[in-house]
């Protein structure tokens, strides 16, 4: 009788099933990272789970109960030394099923079966969803608006102070055009100054001239 043997025999006899679990599994914990059919996949996740939460004591007994379902000494190695710290903090749910779509030749369900740990991608997409947000509380916006006030506070006093710059322009050019037409009137008394020199000694040459005369 088979009372509750509902696992998968992937149409194969019992050697023959072990021994292909026991090869996918250690190319799983070699490469981290395998292709399969979605059936193989469910299967090897049930054989391999176990053997990687034995990996977490690290003994000479648990070990011996791994490559005894390995057979691949390299294999054992690889998982007691960097699997199993690699998801020591992980409590089961070592493997992830990705479905790839379908096979060509038979039309079999295809998917990637890999070690959670090891998808960079993945970590760093999950790191920045449990980042927390920043929460928005309306005691900052006080704070926040002080700034624009001063700002307008500026804008407002801006034009004046263009226009004070601009009256003393003018009174700067004001005061040049007052200092050119004073020079200019310095220049033309002397001309007037000797114009009327040259009169009155025009006359005085007239004087004695008309004295001899007479």
């Amino acid at each position: 009788m088979r009372h509750n043997k509902k696992f998968n025999h992937l149409s194969r006899k019992s050697a023959h099933r072990k021994a292909m679990l026991a090869n996918m599994a250690s190319s799983l914990i070699t490469h981290k990272r395998i292709s399969t059919t979605v059936a193989k996949a469910k299967a090897l996740r049930m054989y391999v789970e176990p053997l990687i939460t034995k990996a977490k004591e690290d003994s000479t007994h648990s070990r011996r109960v791994v490559f005894s379902y390995l057979q691949d000494k390299h294999a054992v190695s690889e998982l007691f030394r960097e699997v199993a710290t690699k998801i020591a903090d992980r409590p089961g749910g070592y493997t992830r099923i990705l479905k790839t779509g379908n096979r060509l030749g038979d039309n079999a369900d295809m998917c990637i079966i890999e070690l959670v740990d090891y998808n960079e991608a993945m970590l760093a997409s999950t790191e920045e969803a449990q980042k927390p947000k920043k929460r928005r509380s309306r005691r900052g916006g006080a704070k926040k608006e002080a700034p624009a006030a001063e700002a307008a506070v500026d804008v407002a006093e801006a034009p004046a102070e263009v226009i004070s710059d601009a009256e003393v322009v003018e009174e700067d050019i004001k005061e040049e055009v007052k200092a050119e037409a004073a020079v200019q009137e310095v220049k033309e008394e002397p001309t007037e100054a000797k114009a009327g020199d040259a009169s009155e000694e025009a006359k005085e040459e007239e004087e004695p001239k008309e004295g001899k005369a007479e």
